[in-house]
């Protein structure tokens, strides 16, 4: 990628939210407000080559897709639309990417409204991703192992339901901001762990949907400073994302945290999480919680010097405010590795997940760290037959050869 291309492409990453979120607030035309900031992108490809990058790229392309609004408005214009379509464009030309705190209420806006709980929960990624992060619609198809088609008509969709049932581009009250931003979190974290742990497919990881999820915390935590479990779910992204490099060999194969090489995680991100967790106040919430318990794993020096009893009391705080089969489960292993694989085993035999891997998978670890190696197997060819990405596969599938061969 050439110098041009890579600030053109750092330029969409930065600018696209604030410039659709202002666009979509002074129209109201979602389909408009994309379609003017692709504009100044493509003008952007086409003018920087040759003129050169701008001293302020986010400047020059709020400019060049604000014009381009005022002329599509112009020419749309009749008889019967005219005088709110004046009153539109004055809003335009008024309009200076100057305002930063006007622009920061906006993308709030947008946010809260892509993550509205009257939309469905992949329209809600969807449109997050397509609105807020400025992934096209191929990209987002692609990331999801769907047809572009049938990804481009849930967007379709969304922004109808948007329009027709009046859901307000606005940030909640006060009154229900705390409700509706849990609605935003859970969205970003879905996002996050799709990138993390993909749901299926030949391929672990997808840095890319990862990193999204990340910016997009990022900008949630500096649209809402100070606000703690924002700022714990940036910190666990962080934590969680650090291990990227080290989570799978060079040949794909998935790697147990114990197999991992340490000094491939990502000391930076590490750092910036724990002085995240360091500087959140109150009670914990769930996403601070779990920051807390992969800051343990992120810090430890080896994996026998992590601290299992300060984790297993994280997920008993977890549990306490946020009860679910999946915390219990990961509660279960971390007992088991602390306090040895039969006090796991005790507590994951009261568990029923039915369809979700991890569960026999974790029943197999533990009866293999026990030297129950026939239970092992049984275990491991249960989860094999659940798991659902490549990757996983062939884990499962060495682990289950390891035991068989004693």
């Amino acid at each position: 990628m050439t110098d041009t291309a890579a600030a053109v492409a750092r330029a969409h990453r930065e600018e696209w939210g604030r410039i659709v979120a202002t666009l979509i607030r002074i129209t109201g035309d979602w389909a408009l407000a994309e379609d003017c900031a692709q504009d100044a992108i493509t003008r952007a490809l086409e003018r920087w080559p040759r003129d050169g990058v701008p001293a302020n790229p986010g400047a020059w392309l709020t400019t060049v897709a604000k014009n381009r609004a005022v002329d599509r408005l112009r020419r749309a214009a009749s008889e019967a639309t005219k005088l709110r379509e004046v009153g539109i464009m004055n809003e335009l030309e008024r309009w200076s990417p100057e305002a930063p705190s006007e622009i920061q209420d906006d993308r709030l806006r947008l946010i809260f409204t892509c993550c509205h709980p009257a939309l469905a929960l992949d329209a809600r990624v969807a449109l997050t991703l397509r609105t807020v992060a400025g992934l096209t619609t191929e990209e987002i198809a692609r990331a999801f192992l769907v047809p572009t088609a049938t990804l481009a008509q849930r967007l379709v969709r969304a922004q109808a339901k948007i329009r027709k049932a009046g859901i307000p581009y606005r940030v909640p009250p006060a009154e229900l901001l705390g409700e509706r931003l849990g609605g935003v979190l859970a969205v970003v974290y879905l996002l996050f762990n799709e990138g993390y742990s993909a749901s299926s497919g030949d391929t672990l990881v997808r840095v890319d949907l990862a990193e999204e999820a990340i910016r997009i915390g990022r900008v949630l935590v500096g649209l809402l400073p100070g606000q703690p479990e924002a700022t714990g779910l940036l910190a666990l992204m962080l934590l969680q994302h650090s291990r990227r490099e080290a989570r799978v060999d060079a040949g794909g194969r998935l790697l147990s945290l114990e197999e991992q090489d340490r000094s491939l995680w990502d000391a930076a991100a590490i750092a910036e999480a724990a002085a995240l967790l360091a500087s959140a106040r109150g009670v914990p919430g769930r996403y601070r919680l779990q920051a807390q318990i992969a800051a343990h794993h992120a810090t430890a020096p080896g994996a026998e010097h992590t601290d299992f009893a300060a984790i297993v009391r994280h997920y008993d705080e977890l549990l306490r405010i946020a009860p679910s089969p999946v915390i219990e489960l990961n509660r279960a292993i971390a007992v088991g590795l602390g306090s040895g694989p039969a006090a796991g085993l005790e507590l994951l035999e009261r568990l029923d997940l039915p369809g979700y891997s991890l569960l026999p998978a974790a029943r197999a670890d533990l009866h293999r760290r026990l030297g129950a190696l026939d239970a092992a197997a049984v275990h491991y060819a249960e989860a094999l037959a659940l798991v659902r990405t490549a990757p996983e596969r062939e884990y499962i599938e060495r682990r289950l050869a390891e035991v068989r061969a004693g």
